[in-house]
């Protein structure tokens, strides 16, 4: 479920904006608990594609919902519940309008939805903790300026491959396979095509460098330890069981 969040949320980052008006909420929408005995593991994303007329995320936790409504990683959410990581929902919603929405759009109404359904209430803070800044490494960095107008990410087990994505881009996505967070500090502007290749992090037999030693050969970028600085999404409170549709 980690890589497909992973993934999910690394493509969302790459749609664009339109510029139609915001609908204020979804026109209908149904939430439903799924029992345990129901949950059958996904092959694909479990959300939805952008511009799609029903807006749906199958089989997800809380967790994974409101990680993607409020573009927040795993790493940034605190006031966990035991439930939110193992309850899985089906959630269903046509938002109002004929328009195709993009993720962008979406995403505040998929943040309402919670909010109503679930009772959510939630503050946001600025915490220090262990983690890498991503700098230039000796040498100067190995970039390949894109000349894509469009752009994507997807990180999967031992690679990071992306299009017209910046340095901070590229930091939020090395934020996965390492497990803690990483802030740009390159200093580095514009949009550049990254395709990293490196032993997965639980492997020990991979013929393929370290995450850190790819990073440098291949990209000229390095990984330095120490403490950042990170927004934290701390829940308050929230309900498990969803209010009637």
């Amino acid at each position: 479920m980690a890589s497909v969040l992973a993934s999910a949320v690394a493509q969302a980052q790459s749609q664009p904006r339109d510029a139609a008006a915001k609908p204020a909420r979804f026109e209908v929408a149904s939430v439903r608990m799924i029992p345990e005995k129901d949950v059958v593991p996904l092959t694909g994303s479990p959300i939805s594609p952008p511009g799609a007329g029903l807006f749906t995320m199958r089989e997800v936790t809380l967790e994974l919902a409101i990680e993607w409504a409020f573009k927040v990683d795993a790493m940034q959410l605190a006031g966990r519940t035991d439930w939110l990581n193992t309850q899985f929902y089906e959630i269903s919603a046509k938002p109002e309008g004929d328009a195709g929405l993009s993720y962008d759009q979406l995403r505040p109404l998929v943040q309402q939805l919670i909010e109503e359904r679930f009772h959510l209430s939630y503050h946001r803070e600025t915490q220090q903790r262990k983690g890498y800044a991503l700098v230039i490494a000796k040498g100067g960095p190995k970039l390949t300026a894109s000349k894509s107008n469009g752009g994507f990410g997807y990180i999967f087990k031992g690679r990071i491959r992306a299009q017209n994505r910046n340095a901070g881009a590229l930091a939020s996505m090395l934020a996965f396979p390492l497990g803690q967070p990483v802030v740009d500090r390159t200093g580095l502007k514009g949009n550049y095509d990254f395709d990293i290749n490196f032993a997965p992090m639980d492997g020990t037999d991979s013929p393929l460098p370290s995450i850190f030693t790819a990073l440098e050969e291949q990209l000229g970028l390095k990984l330095v330890s120490q403490q950042v600085p990170v927004e934290i999404f701390v829940i308050d409170h929230v309900d498990r069981v969803p209010t009637e549709n």
